[in-house]
């Protein structure tokens, strides 16, 4: 408790908190959707499964436009990724910097989380577990992972996607949901393959509009006090130099930036935060949303029910595109109020100690499931009651309490892995120069290219392939490969002559 007083003590007074909030609700709603839907039975072995309740649920299938919360993610994403880079810009840092320094944030974690379930289903399998069923399980304890195929993408494109948005502002999300309706008619008519595409150019989508709610601030600050860390990082401290006389003031949290010098119409670079904005975003969404799936094509689920034409989420759809818009309202009009809110210092020293494991609560989440439906199995106690019958809806407060309590002991192991990246960064390392530099910005794309195609191996790697470390090895071999050069950019290998 006195540490995250003291974080929320040293909280600089431009920092945007309601992002902080904003991404850990997000993440705690996906928990808490993964484990509320599922329904755990036994297959025709004998042994336990599981899978989600919502096609036994059709009039929850709407509920889903509020639970479906990637796009708060992305968009909060965008925000962070577009506030740390600049930050590391005015400390003279360098882009490919930025880059390698990021990767902590989301490697770390993720690769404990695989060494893990690796050395267990190598345990498994030597004592003669069946390799197809070991897979199973840790297919099911993955599956949060394709999220981070899409977010490992974006990252590195943040750069250069933010330079296109300070040329041609919010023209550049809607073109990318032009591209999103080409990949739809791709899966409505025909090919499909056009389709592919809408898994980056939905969430790039949705990412620039974080740009464009960054932009909001006023763009020349004092770094390291008026740019906002990532949410769950510590902003460093304002050196004397960054706080010359005359510096502009930080604006308060709950106000827009000046409009002066940016584009008009589709090329405004700032998010328009008023109240009416805000309405007109979640009207106008909603309204789209109705249109596309009561009266349109699309699923009204925005989350996968089994045997279902389309899946608005994989790959993003315009369906998704519109909740997203609807959220995006939502989380203007409730800006101010919550910027209010979390003045107070329990509530934000809350957001703070969720932010710092915020990632590990997402990885870990579903190997608690795993765990917990494994002891009880064993025990011989696990409920198997039939989805939508009085009994199951009983079982759910249980059922959430148990698994918080498996996964708080997970995050007190795991959790220190990712906290420890969330400390403030020291000086930049001058940028690396010629030919050095430019090997050094080949090796982090190459680095972030292994750990993408390692869990993307992994997630269309079918469930019951049988896998003796649960991974595919080709998968795990990239991923660990492209992990490693990461460390080793990291700690400042190729950086000195």
């Amino acid at each position: 408790m006195r540490r995250l007083r003291q974080l929320a003590e040293r909280t600089p007074a431009g920092r945007e908190r309601y992002a902080d909030l904003l991404r850990a609700l997000a993440i705690t709603m996906v928990v808490l959707g993964h484990w509320g839907i599922s329904v755990i039975g036994y297959d025709r072995a004998g042994r336990p499964t599981g899978h989600s309740a919502l096609g036994d649920l059709p009039w929850a299938w709407p509920l889903t436009w509020v639970a479906q919360v990637m796009p708060v993610f992305f968009l909060v994403g965008g925000y962070a990724n577009a506030a740390s880079l600049n930050a590391r810009r005015r400390r003279g840092g360098s882009t490919t910097g930025w880059l390698v320094d990021r990767s902590a944030r989301l490697v770390r974690p993720t690769t404990a989380l695989l060494v893990v379930l690796a050395a267990g289903a190598a345990v498994a399998s030597l004592r003669g577990a069946d390799p197809a069923q070991v897979r199973t399980v840790v297919w099911f304890a993955t599956i949060p992972l394709w999220f981070l195929v899409a977010y490992l993408v974006v990252v590195p494109l943040t750069p250069p996607m933010y330079a296109l948005h300070r040329r041609f502002g919010l023209a550049v999300p809607v073109a990318l949901v032009g591209l999103v309706a080409l990949g739809d008619l791709g899966r409505l008519l025909g090919p499909a393959g056009l389709a592919t595409g809408n898994y980056l150019f939905g969430w790039l989508a949705v990412h620039q509009v974080g740009f464009a709610w960054y932009d909001t601030r006023t763009p020349a600050v004092p770094p390291g006090d008026a740019t906002p860390a990532p949410p769950g990082e510590t902003a460093p401290p304002a050196r004397p130099a960054d706080t010359a006389p005359g510096s502009p003031a930080v604006p308060p949290a709950d106000t827009a930036a000046p409009p002066g010098g940016e584009g008009r119409g589709l090329r405004r670079r700032r998010l328009p935060l008023s109240r009416r904005a805000g309405v007109a975003l979640l009207a106008g969404g909603l309204a789209a949303l109705v249109l596309l799936t009561v009266l349109g094509p699309y699923p009204v689920a925005m989350l996968n029910v089994p045997g279902a034409r389309l899946d608005n989420a994989a790959p993003p759809s315009l369906a998704l595109l519109a909740v997203a818009t609807a959220q995006l309202g939502l989380i203007l009009l409730l800006r101010a109020p919550a910027g209010r809110w979390l003045r107070r210092p329990g509530p934000w020293q809350a957001v703070i100690a969720v932010n710092a494991v915020v990632l590990t609560v997402f990885l870990w989440h579903l190997t608690a499931a795993v765990l917990l439906v494994g002891l009880l199995d064993a025990l011989g106690v696990l409920p198997t009651p039939p989805v939508g019958s009085a009994a199951w809806w009983g079982w759910r407060i249980p059922w959430l309490l148990a698994l918080a309590t498996v996964l708080a002991a997970l995050v007190a192991v795991f959790g220190p892995i990712e906290a420890r990246t969330r400390r403030p960064p020291g000086p930049p390392r001058p940028p690396a120069r010629g030919r050095r530099g430019r090997s050094r910005t080949a090796l982090a794309v190459a680095g972030y290219a292994g750990v993408v195609a390692g869990l993307l191996l992994n997630s269309l790697t079918r469930k019951t392939a049988p896998e003796p470390l649960g991974l595919p090895v080709p998968a795990l071999a990239a991923y660990l490969a492209g992990a490693g050069v990461l460390r080793l950019l990291r700690s400042g290998w190729g950086s000195r002559g």
